[in-house]
């Protein structure tokens, strides 16, 4: 690999690639740069002055006697972007499943209402309430895992969350009260890792420029698994008790702990750095991982996670790029589960049983994957354009979001035509699967370039950038939940299903008349923002010209460790 000097010229590729891409917590880069004992005292100071990055020479051949820390470039070739083709798609594989399954654990519990209702005496309204817990401590659980992704690695903190989702399905299955049901909902909801880890594992193999088709693979499996959870809740409804709802939901989940258990391999840069480190030091080789020289009180200090949990709330409801983005995502997302809700009502006039109330989601569920089979030549045109124009900031940045200008309008579209056409009979039921199919294919288009843009529009930031599109995604749809009903009952008299969904119709166009806005002045948005200012004062200064992220410092941490991370004779 060419050796480049901290005075080379920042290209676009070099601040696409600071980023590690897509967890949903930030990270605090990770790096020894060694103070001399024989620096000057303005030389010590200086190694540890404000946000700052060592370059690669720094790192990788630093002289002094003592302990060298590995970096990506030092042994890239052993790290997860350099796995062969097959083992990266072996790999998203297993992660396609293990995202179906949280997202399937969050729907298919809705097939199960009746029963609940019924067994406990609580009213359906009541009984939703699990669904809506599940959902919200689901926002939440997301933001609290990714940090520990970061810190002990991928696998393990995937394999404790699932591990403790399929633990507290059995509360749920067993339950002897529905106060037994809330509480095992709401701990699952907080166990579930959810896309801070599989999409930063799709980080931890491709390159920023080249994770697209990865992304919309992992994206797709997200918004799936939410539908085929009342498609085959329909047949446990009707043939089976509510409590094999739950009991599928932990088999399909076990099943999935196994295959990643033993599939699966630890993709996460600096804990395989430490892996390697301790191959080499058998060999006689004085090297060490990124994190093994820094104490664990100071890695785990509550200052440090407490700002990596706050960073992506922060930038939610300050960063204007990132609320309006994940406004329309969450929103979008929220649709799915209102019609979870709605559905029932409006199929109710065809006279639908269970089984054929869960086959009317597979409309959906087409429309997601039509969006994503076209987003496909997207993508390489995309990738082409940023080629061409390396220097153009608007081919770098909002070409992201050039396919969804033209994906969004089946939002709105499909939302007033499903008004529409549920009008019941002499209307056929087919004309609502159309503008269905519609809506899905708008909701996964939505959530693919938004977390595309995020990515490249953030870098090192993009982490907590994604992470407030989740939480909006998660939380609104858990709220949204409880009252779905109601609002699909009682609003409009005779044509109350109409009018409902003409309102979510209404606000659906100001949302996406926000997607061109960031399109035309998105330049200008980021330009007066702080996250992205100080993005770019770093790259000025020289300090993104990396490619990797395990050499990006966040100050901190650095003045937190620089004990530690000293060179010893």
């Amino acid at each position: 690999m060419v050796d480049r000097h901290s005075n080379d010229p920042v290209t676009t590729e070099d601040k696409a690639h600071t980023s590690e891409g897509l967890p949903s917590a930030d990270i605090h880069g990770i790096v020894s740069i060694p103070v001399q004992d024989n620096c000057t005292d303005h030389e010590k100071r200086h190694q540890f002055d404000g946000p700052t990055k060592a370059t690669v020479e720094q790192v990788e051949h630093f002289s002094a006697v003592g302990k060298i820390v590995l970096t990506e470039e030092s042994c890239y070739e052993e790290l997860g972007f350099c796995f062969p083709t097959w083992k990266k798609w072996m790999i998203i594989s297993v992660i396609f499943l293990v995202q179906m399954s949280m997202n399937f654990n969050t729907s298919l519990y809705s097939n199960g209402l009746a029963g609940i209702s019924e067994e406990f005496g609580v009213s359906m309204q009541a009984a939703r309430c699990g669904a809506m817990i599940f959902l919200v401590t689901y926002a939440f659980g997301c933001e609290l895992w990714a940090p520990w992704s970061e810190e002990l690695g991928r696998k393990p903190i995937l394999q404790l969350s699932m591990v403790l989702v399929n633990i507290w399905q059995l509360p749920v299955a067993l339950a002897p009260n529905f106060a037994t049901i809330m509480v095992g909902r709401t701990f699952g909801g907080l166990s579930l890792a959810g896309g801070s880890v599989t999409l930063g594992m799709v980080a931890d193999m491709w390159e920023a420029d080249a994770q697209q088709y990865a992304v919309a693979c992992v994206v797709f499996s997200s918004v799936a698994g939410s539908v085929i959870g009342p498609v085959v809740g329909g047949f446990v409804q009707k043939y089976l008790t509510w409590r094999w709802a739950i009991w599928i939901q932990l088999i399909f989940g076990a099943f999935v702990q196994v295959v990643h258990l033993l599939i699966v391999p630890e993709t996460r840069t600096t804990i395989m750095l430490g892996q390697i480190a301790k191959k080499r030091r058998k060999n006689g080789e004085n090297v060490y991982g990124p994190y093994e020289l820094i104490p664990w009180k100071k890695r785990f200090s509550i200052k440090e996670i407490c700002v990596t949990w706050m960073r992506p709330f922060k930038m939610f409801l300050t960063e204007p790029i990132v609320l309006t983005l994940s406004l329309l995502s969450g929103f979008s997302d929220a649709l799915i589960f209102m019609f979870i809700q709605s559905f029932g009502l409006v199929y109710d006039q065809w006279g639908f049983d269970a089984v054929a109330l869960g086959l009317s989601f597979i409309p959906i569920l087409v429309g997601y994957l039509i969006a994503w089979l076209s987003f496909y030549p997207a993508i390489w045109r995309n990738m082409g354009e940023r080629r061409r124009k390396p220097d153009n900031e608007h081919a770098q940045y909002e070409s992201r979001l050039w396919w969804l200008l033209y994906t969004v309008p089946f939002l709105p579209l499909g939302l007033i035509g499903f008004a529409w056409t549920s009008l019941g009979p002499p209307v056929h039921w087919m004309g609502t699967m159309v503008f269905s199919a519609m809506v899905g294919i708008a909701n996964y288009s939505i959530y693919m370039a938004t977390i595309d843009y995020m990515v490249c529009a953030y870098g090192p930031y993009s982490a907590s950038a994604t992470g407030g599109n989740g939480f909006a995604r998660d939380i609104l749809a858990g709220i949204l939940t409880i009252p779905a009903t109601p609002f699909f009952e009682n609003i409009g008299g005779d044509r109350h299903l109409e009018y409902a969904s003409t309102i979510l119709f209404c606000i659906s166009v100001v949302l996406v008349a926000s997607v061109y806005v960031i399109y035309w002045y998105g330049p200008a948005l980021r330009r007066r923002s702080p996250f992205a200012q100080q993005l770019a004062s770093s790259q000025i200064e020289g300090y993104s010209h990396s490619r990797r992220t395990s050499i990006i410092i966040a100050g901190s941490r650095l003045a937190s460790t620089r004990n530690s991370l000293t060179y010893h004779r």
